[in-house]
């Protein structure tokens, strides 16, 4: 289980986040990870269409995995990259759940802690 924690607002002190499991399948414990897709998509639309694949199939799964954010790379060969941050039960369940969705998978890398140093 990863350590959370942030810095007041004047960076002075650190506070420790309770650490959260997350949605569990069966007692499973959810971790967060860190997905890499680079240049995935060819435009903004097609990944669109992708998104709309993973948050449907990712219905169908919803104890196994949960969608949190991403963030859209624009990469330098014109393509349409992202970094998606997920809770799952393992590097297993979001690779089914991108083979199910025709989603790329270049890492998955287990999220350890949390900085938090302004809000969203």
């Amino acid at each position: 289980m990863g350590i959370r924690y942030r810095c007041d607002p004047a960076g002075r002190r650190v506070t420790f986040l309770t650490p959260r499991d997350g949605p569990a399948a069966k007692g499973a414990k959810m971790e967060t990870y860190a997905i890499l897709r680079r240049s995935g998509w060819r435009s903004t639309g097609d990944l669109e269409q992708a998104a709309a694949r993973s948050t449907a199939e990712g219905d169908k799964m919803p104890s196994d995995i949960r969608w949190i954010r991403s963030y859209v790379l624009d990469e330098a060969d014109g393509n349409v990259g992202t970094v998606c941050i997920y809770e799952a039960s393992s590097p297993e369940a979001i690779r089914r759940h991108a083979a199910a969705a025709t989603l790329p998978v270049d890492e998955i890398i287990k999220v350890s802690g949390t900085v938090k140093v302004r809000p969203d």
